[in-house]
């Protein structure tokens, strides 16, 4: 006898604010798990790719759409999903979520950001999953550039610094992460200066892409 088995897609979306590096979440509103919360995903359709279906099931439940996503990993251990033996296909990505409003739909009764030191219980084998996600983010700062979408088109070296903070939650010392950086040869220094600021101003740089 032939074993099935299915395969889905999960999306692990970080969000970056002023405050913390959070995650999107949605709340289950059928079984199993019904209540609880989890990673944004579904079953993948015969007739479509499988990044095709990550893009349409966090659209689907969340509303959010049009977002880089990269794969992260395969999740297929025998007892992950309750229903029987399930494969997840996992993609990741990193957004500034106030370019997002997310609204809940089809089989996700809520959609939310959490912050990911205030994660509810997740369901299936999701936390794993976010461990992944998270651990594949804070390897990725120390080796390519990041943040061309999350800061302004000018930023100052200081919030460059606080954006890789957040994401590998830890203090750097100022004056290495500023060699690093220009070693990397991935910023134009424009010559000019923050206005109306309170304190001394800052020269202003972008990405040079």
């Amino acid at each position: 006898m032939e074993d099935k088995f299915s395969v889905t897609v999960d999306c692990v979306v970080f969000g970056l604010d002023s405050e913390d590096l959070k995650v999107l979440l949605i709340q289950r509103d059928l079984d199993p798990y019904r209540g609880k919360w989890a990673l944004p995903g579904g079953f993948i359709r015969a007739q479509e790719s499988i990044e095709d279906a990550a893009r349409r099931e966090l659209l689907e439940e969340t509303g959010v759409k049009d977002l880089y996503l990269e794969q992260l990993y395969s999740f297929g251990g025998l007892k992950r999903d309750p229903r029987g033996r399930v494969i997840t296909v996992a993609y990741y990505a990193l957004v500034n979520l106030n370019d997002h409003i997310v609204k809940a739909s089809t089989d996700a009764r809520k959609a939310a950001w959490f912050a990911l030191d205030d994660l509810p219980e997740l369901a299936f084998d999701h936390d794993d999953i976010l461990d992944k996600a998270l651990n594949r983010l804070k390897g990725k700062v120390t080796y390519e550039p990041i943040g061309f979408e999350l800061l302004p088109k000018k930023f100052t070296l200081s919030q460059l610094q606080g954006l890789y903070e957040k994401i590998l939650e830890k203090k750097l010392d100022k004056r290495n992460f500023r060699k690093k950086i220009m070693i990397m040869d991935i910023l134009i220094n424009l010559n000019e200066v923050q206005e109306d600021v309170a304190h001394r101003a800052a020269s202003l740089y972008a990405f040079d892409e």
